[in-house]
């Protein structure tokens, strides 16, 4: 009976590593700060609930194709070699029906308890991570990441237009944010997995350019971000606690950026991953921070 019970816990388990759980928790994340900021108000509970229900299982069913899809990679490389798929532990046929029932039931979800348009919009970016990104994009140009980032960026979206059931300049903004901040993100990553990546074939820019140019593009998207970081102030989005946020999280972002330029080979390269993580966290958190301190000045100043 024990047996019986570990092995159905690490199946389960192998199913929800095939959903690339973290990732998964970093867009419901970034979609909950869209769907805040979409309204001065509270938040409808059904748009709410069922928008990051159907928004996380696109998600989810997205990763397990791209598992799916890379398992062959994903057999030449040390950081996914043990992935459900990779490993064996897992049937291609079964994860590919979990991946469509998820979809399956996300779409449903979407259109049935939230609105049309934002179910489109997530099936949209389900199809452009699992197939237009990692079947064609991928395998095809250096620039992947760059072309391929829009299906990451459009969490924000996606809870805003559950929420408001419209596209907004604002909700663009916060696309654009996470649309720029990919590229000095995975390329911090691709450098420290170079030799993986060339091992399997994959033509990232550390391995068709090499380590210097990829480093010195990390530094221009890492300036650029945090220009763009700076438009929500400018277009009066966001107040004085929002541009001290960005400003200071940027400053550390060109700090990290910088180091890693000057650094030889792949020194600093993980720093440099890692702080990226932290700072569209902290970046979001700072938006929402801002949002509603606005919120209760204006309160004040009504009363």
């Amino acid at each position: 009976m024990q047996i019986a019970e570990k092995l159905s816990t690490n199946y389960l388990r192998a199913y929800y590593e095939c959903c690339k759980p973290k990732v998964v928790y970093l867009i419901l994340f970034t979609a909950f700060v869209g769907m805040l900021l979409s309204t001065d108000g509270l938040l409808p509970l059904d748009k709410f609930f069922f928008g990051l229900i159907g928004i996380g299982l696109a998600a989810a069913a997205g990763a397990a194709l791209n598992h799916v899809i890379d398992q062959e990679i994903d057999q030449r490389m040390e950081r996914t070699k043990a992935r459900p798929i990779a490993s064996g532990s897992l049937k291609t046929i079964n994860v590919v029906m979990f991946a469509l029932a998820m979809a399956t039931l996300s779409t449903a979800i979407l259109f049935t308890f939230v609105n049309p348009l934002t179910a489109i919009l997530t099936l949209i970016s389900m199809i452009g991570y699992a197939i237009i990104y990692t079947v064609f994009l991928k395998r095809a140009t250096p620039q992947n990441i760059v072309i391929g980032g829009a299906a990451g960026a459009a969490p924000p979206v996606l809870g805003w237009t559950a929420i408001t059931g419209e596209l907004h300049m604002q909700a663009l903004l916060l696309f654009l944010i996470i649309f720029v901040w990919t590229p000095p993100h995975f390329w911090a990553l691709a450098i420290h997995r170079r030799d993986e990546y060339a091992k399997a074939g994959l033509p990232m820019l550390p391995v068709t350019h090499g380590i210097h140019f990829t480093k010195l593009h990390i530094l221009f998207y890492t300036a650029l971000l945090v220009i763009i970081s700076l438009l929500p102030f400018l277009v009066f989005m966001s107040s004085y606690v929002y541009l001290f946020g960005a400003a200071t999280l940027g400053a550390g972002f060109l700090y990290y950026a910088w180091q890693l330029y000057q650094a030889e080979g792949s020194q600093y390269a993980m720093k440099t991953f890692a702080y990226s993580i932290f700072y569209l966290t902290a970046l979001f958190a700072f938006f929402l921070v801002d949002h509603y301190l606005i919120i209760a000045f204006k309160a004040l100043q009504a009363n």
